[in-house]
């Protein structure tokens, strides 16, 4: 069992569900690109 006791469980729970610990992630690439426009200039 990681936990001590149901105590101990909840307040890690409690924490998770709060957002006091996460998964760290790798950053996706594609959110640093600058969306494309030529659709806009194809309008006119």
């Amino acid at each position: 069992m990681p936990f001590c006791s149901a105590r101990c469980k909840l307040i890690d729970l409690g924490q998770w569900l709060d957002e006091k610990h996460t998964l760290p992630h790798a950053p996706d690439p594609e959110d640093d690109e600058i969306p494309d426009d030529n659709w806009s200039q194809e309008a006119n």
